[in-house]
C-alpha cells in the first residue's frame, strides 16, 4: 500500500488543522494506520493509531482529548482531527500503515512497514 499524508501548513495556538493520510491499494481495512510525528531535533513519537476492522482508536496523552483519528475504509482515508493546537505540536506528521498487527503494538514504529513522506505542521505561539 502507498500513503500520501496532507494538511499540513501555519496554524496560530488555539487553532485546529486536518490530517489525512489517503492510501492506494487494495485490502486497506486489513491495515491499522497509525500517525507519527517528529519535531525539529527529536526522534519521531507514536501519536495516534486505528485499528483494522473495527477501528479501534488508540491516543498518546499528550494529545488525548485534543486529536481524534477515524478512518473512512470506503474512501482509503485516515484522519487526525487535531484541535487546541499548541507550540510544541509543531513536527512533521508521519502516517503508517501495516496489516493485521496486534493490539500490543499499535505504538511500535518498527512494525509499520509502509510510510507516507511526511506533512509538516507548525504552530506559532
Amino acid at each position: 500500500v502507498q500513503l500520501q499524508a496532507s494538511g499540513g501548513g501555519l496554524i496560530q495556538a488555539g487553532g485546529s488543522r486536518r490530517l489525512s493520510c489517503s492510501a492506494s491499494g487494495s485490502f486497506f481495512i486489513n491495515y491499522t494506520v497509525a500517525w507519527f510525528r517528529q519535531a525539529p531535533g527529536k526522534e519521531r513519537e507514536f501519536v495516534s493509531a486505528v485499528k483494522y476492522g473495527v477501528g479501534t482508536t488508540y491516543y498518546d496523552d499528550f494529545v488525548k482529548g485534543r486529536f481524534t483519528i477515524s478512518r473512512d475504509n470506503d474512501k482509503k482515508t485516515v484522519y487526525l482531527q487535531m484541535n487546541s493546537l499548541q507550540p510544541e505540536d509543531t513536527a512533521v506528521y508521519y502516517c503508517a500503515a501495516v496489516s493485521f498487527l496486534h493490539d500490543d503494538y499499535y505504538n511500535v514504529e518498527r512494525y509499520y512497514n509502509f510510510w507516507g513522506q511526511g506533512t509538516l505542521v507548525t504552530v506559532s505561539s
